[in-house]
């Protein structure tokens, strides 16, 4: 009876936590379900911090994203809320189709060809697994949750911190990728390894 009642007792504070909202927000990507992705997930805010994230690793840009080299002079900064909303309607055509390659193609043409989706591509590949949750990290209405990823094509494995917020209503809705811009230096200096291979 005992192991029953603590069995429960888990269920209810996972259901509660912010390890539940991320598994919410998986569920809406495989069921094309924006309103309930957007529940769980403050695309708004997690895309401007993802604009933020790649300006300051505009060194890495000229690499990785096609036009990269105009980042440094500025100019991801001076497009930050066009480039928040077209990765913004990017993640909602994401979650619609479930394409990357259908995401990409909807997004409208721009000075600077980026595309969130493709940068997280190369953190989080298509061959990549979910490995499981690594930590969390609870303090007041703030927490932050690691999930861990293969990364086959370097035979390693990358965590994506994740920052939730408690809602009013008591439900956790993520709000930043605190690491971006340290997967995206590992990132690059892994396919500089690969490639010297």
């Amino acid at each position: 009876m005992a192991v029953a009642a603590g069995g429960y007792y888990y269920y209810n504070s996972l259901k509660k936590g912010p390890e539940y909202a991320l598994l919410q927000a998986a569920a809406a990507t495989q069921t094309h379900d924006v309103a309930a992705f957007e529940r769980y997930v403050d695309v708004d805010a997690l895309t401007s911090h993802l604009v933020d994230d790649v300006a300051n690793q505009s060194n890495l840009l000229t690499a990785l994203v096609p036009g990269g080299s105009f980042a440094l002079h500025g100019g991801l900064r001076l497009l930050k809320p066009q480039l928040a909303k077209a990765a913004h309607n990017e993640v909602q055509r994401y979650i619609e189709t479930g394409s990357i390659e259908a995401a990409q193609a909807a997004a409208p043409k721009r000075l600077i060809n980026l595309s969130f989706l493709g940068l997280a591509g190369h953190v989080v590949s298509p061959d990549s697994k979910f490995k499981g949750i690594k930590y969390t990290t609870e303090k007041g209405d703030d927490a932050l949750v690691g999930l861990e990823f293969t990364q086959p094509r370097y035979d390693t494995t990358m965590v994506v911190e994740v920052k939730l917020h408690k809602q009013a209503d008591g439900h956790w809705q993520a709000k930043q990728i605190t690491n971006a811009g340290e997967l995206a230096q590992g990132v690059a200096r892994l396919e500089k390894q690969h490639l010297l291979k």
